[in-house]
């Protein structure tokens, strides 16, 4: 690439972390209607309305940029909510995938946590101090789900998924 620089990898990134927002606001329903327990349902319910916060954050910061949000595919987000849905057929107990749909959303966090963590530092070192704020924002709500996720698989799912055995 011709003009190759920290300013273009961020946008490419950016762009990368949209589609895999976009990507994920398709799979949450999905995990909604077929989780069991009343708390993940309503976490997945939750986390719905927080991608479209991230999605509408991102949106803002091509605004500031003067880019369009389109042009990357997030392979990497494809992967890991193929694995998933794979998953979510794979356990006809109920208790059982529920633990396993926890498994697959904490990688997705996951996955979103490198990406807003690469982003927010190319937004620090390009001096871009709005764009940081907003990314750091994303990036600690996407750290908070997986906390929760954590929590409510220690606490009830994985119990309940042991006493299917």
């Amino acid at each position: 690439m011709a003009n190759e620089n920290l300013q273009q990898l961020y946008v490419d990134q950016l762009r990368d972390l949209y589609n895999a927002e976009q990507q994920i606001l398709k799979a949450l329903p999905k995990m909604a209607e077929k989780a069991k327990h009343p708390g993940l349902k309503e976490g997945f319910r939750f986390h719905e309305e927080q991608t479209r916060q991230h999605a509408q954050r991102l949106e803002r910061i091509f605004d500031m940029l003067g880019q369009r949000p389109t042009g990357e595919k997030c392979k990497g987000m494809e992967g890991v909510l193929d694995e998933g849905a794979e998953t979510m057929k794979k356990y006809d107990n109920p208790d059982v995938a529920d633990a396993a749909m926890i498994a697959a959303a904490q990688r997705v966090e996951h996955y979103e946590i490198a990406g807003y963590g690469a982003v927010r530092t190319f937004a620090k070192e390009l001096g871009l101090n709005d764009q940081e704020q907003l990314l750091q924002q994303t990036l600690n709500e996407e750290g908070n789900m997986d906390h929760k996720l954590s929590q409510l698989a220690e606490q009830v799912v994985n119990i309940d998924a042991l006493r299917a055995d």
